[in-house]
């Protein structure tokens, strides 16, 4: 009799249910299982997509063979002269609609995809925003015509193309930030300072002004003596004009339109002075920029000695103290 009484239950709430989805036809039947394999299936990120950042000819590019590669070093890549963008949207009961576009560190002679992003990726996932992580192009006389503005072209084309997708990946067009790391740090300041200008076919006028900033141990300045020479190297040659200097020297290009800004160093970075931070962080300052900043006692480059949970908890902390975290 207990049996009969369940199953006569269940066929009601069956018969009572909303049609499947398509896609949940195998689910099963029971009413109380299939409410929750649908909120199992809300909970879940959808697969990793991975896409070309240009369709057809690549800005600013020579005529090249492919010739990426591991670089071995902090489990890089060299080398790289076909951009790409990999979406990584959050499951759909935790998405906030905030865009975070990573740009990873190497010196503009390498990019640390796998040491610096993957882990933050999955965490800004998990905690329901969607994080792009801009494999961009590494300077090269070879194969560009002006190597300096290949990296910049790129991260412009990728928050164009995150806020031209926003409604199709339930984004917000206006909360759409940019985190890097290093020399990364130094191209997402670079897109904060100088994104009036457009490097990129942007027909449509679609603004390149990210909302926020995220920089972690980032360089900022080309100047001797505060900027990391190989980063400087890498970007502007080996004898770069005063005009190069300063026009990559984020620091000054603040303006009263640069987007709030959280800055996290190490007072021990032995690669990247924590000057570098200090500098933009007065800039910011001084034109009445919302910016927080963070400097460890002892944390290196790279913050190897840290905890992970400890310094991302600050990031973290920081986009919910400043909206960003909110549905």
């Amino acid at each position: 009799m207990k049996w009969r009484f369940g199953s006569s239950l269940a066929l009601i709430g069956i018969a009572c249910s909303p049609p499947l989805l398509p896609g949940q036809e195998n689910m099963p039947k029971d009413p109380i299982t299939q409410k929750f394999m649908i909120t199992a299936v809300d909970s879940l990120a959808p697969p990793a997509k991975t896409m070309p950042l240009y369709e057809g000819t690549i800005p600013n590019s020579k005529p090249t063979a492919d010739e990426e590669g591991p670089s071995g070093f902090m489990q890089g890549i060299k080398n790289v002269s076909r951009p790409t963008l990999e979406a990584l949207l959050p499951a759909k009961s935790k998405a906030n609609g905030t865009a975070i576009l990573l740009l990873p560190g190497g010196g503009y002679a390498g990019l640390s995809i796998a040491m610096e992003l993957e882990g933050v990726a999955s965490n800004l996932q998990d905690h329901g925003y969607a994080a792009f992580i801009v494999k961009y192009r590494l300077p090269s006389d070879k194969t560009m015509e002006e190597k300096s503005i290949g990296p910049l072209q790129d991260a412009q084309e990728a928050i164009r193309m995150v806020r031209e997708h926003a409604t199709e990946w339930k984004l917000d067009a206006k909360r759409i930030g940019v985190m890097g790391f290093s020399a990364g740090g130094h191209l997402a300041a670079t897109v904060g300072t100088h994104f009036q200008k457009s490097y990129i076919d942007n027909a449509d006028n679609v603004s390149l002004r990210p909302d926020f900033m995220i920089l972690v141990y980032p360089v900022i300045s080309m100047k001797l003596g505060v900027t990391d020479i190989g980063t400087r190297r890498s970007l502007l040659g080996e004898q770069p004009t005063e005009e190069q200097v300063h026009l990559f020297s984020n620091e000054t290009q603040v303006t009263d339109r640069t987007p709030p800004t959280l800055l996290l160093h190490a007072a021990d970075d032995q690669i990247v002075d924590v000057d570098n931070s200090v500098l933009f962080f007065e800039a910011l300052r001084h034109h009445h920029v919302p910016v927080d900043m963070t400097i460890f006692h002892k944390g290196d480059h790279g913050f190897f000695p840290l905890a992970r949970d400890d310094w991302e908890a600050m990031i973290f902390k920081w986009l919910e103290d400043n909206g960003w975290s909110k549905r």
